[in-house]
């Protein structure tokens, strides 16, 4: 695609993704070591050719806990963000599509729901919850489809009154086939970009989570508890800090480039001006 080749921003964010993608499914045949094997004559080594990344306090070998860490914390994000996107687009279409009371009720709704900070709510609700990682996919997507909603929803009443949505419903088409046969593809740009930015807030939030210990447990990896383990040995062992923290730096990045390359791509307005 020729935005490609005018943006390398986005360009980047697609390789940097793709590349992550690909060693989250490939992990078991790149990685040198078992990510759980515990060996007590290894421990703390600095990085080497033997252990590209070290190894930690129980003697694993780092890159290998950073290559199995990619699946959780990119499974977190895709899950959580797939629950949010379906709840948000839910409630956001019916508020936009019916109006009135029944869209006061669901706005109020969202604007209680976003008068919590969601770092804050997400782990009052954890911790009355075992933790493990279905429990955290459900829990962020569960407290992040507020802005997909009323993202949803203002798309719906700009769409709600265009001519070609009044003929069809003249012709007696009825609200189910409205909503998903004219409004909701209509709407699928910024839920696109929405979804693909909200992927690294949710990589984010599971490595936040992970690193206080409320996230995914041991003997599990993920970015976020190799960041966990670093903290005790930061002073003597800063690959156990640096790896991670590049890891979670360079997929958020990559998820925000590629989110704001979708929004310059679909776009109207800038397919127009690139014409």
């Amino acid at each position: 695609m020729k935005i490609l080749t005018q943006n390398p921003l986005t360009l980047s964010g697609i390789i940097i993704i793709s590349l992550v993608l690909f060693i989250a499914v490939f992990a078991p045949w790149l990685s040198p070591y078992d990510p759980n094997y515990i060996d007590i004559h290894s421990i703390l080594l600095p990085p080497s050719v033997s252990h590209f990344m070290g190894t930690d306090g129980l003697g694993r070998d780092v890159f290998s806990r950073m290559l199995y860490g990619s699946r959780i914390s990119l499974l977190v994000g895709i899950v959580s963000v797939g629950i949010a996107t379906v709840i948000g687009t839910f409630l956001g279409a019916i508020a936009g599509f019916y109006r009135g009371y029944i869209d006061s009720i669901i706005m109020r709704f969202v604007d209680i729901m976003l008068s919590i900070p969601t770092f804050f709510l997400i782990l009052a609700v954890i911790a009355f919850l075992t933790p493990s990682i279905w429990n955290i996919m459900i829990v962020i997507g569960l407290t992040s489809w507020m802005g997909v909603t009323r993202l949803v929803r203002a798309e719906f009443l700009s769409l709600r009154n265009r001519e070609y949505i009044l003929a069809a419903e003249a012709m007696g088409a009825s609200d189910y086939r409205l909503i998903s046969k004219h409004l909701l593809p209509n709407s699928l740009t910024p839920i696109i970009v929405t979804s693909v930015l909200g992927i690294a807030s949710a990589v984010l939030t599971e490595s936040g989570l992970s690193f206080l210990g409320l996230g995914v447990q041991a003997p599990q990896s993920s970015w976020g508890n190799i960041l966990t383990d670093g903290k005790e040995y930061i002073q003597f062992a800063w690959w156990l800090s640096l790896f991670p923290g590049l890891a979670i730096l360079i997929t958020v990045l990559g998820y925000n480039l590629l989110g704001e390359g979708l929004r310059d791509l679909l776009d109207p307005k800038n397919k127009n001006q690139r014409k």
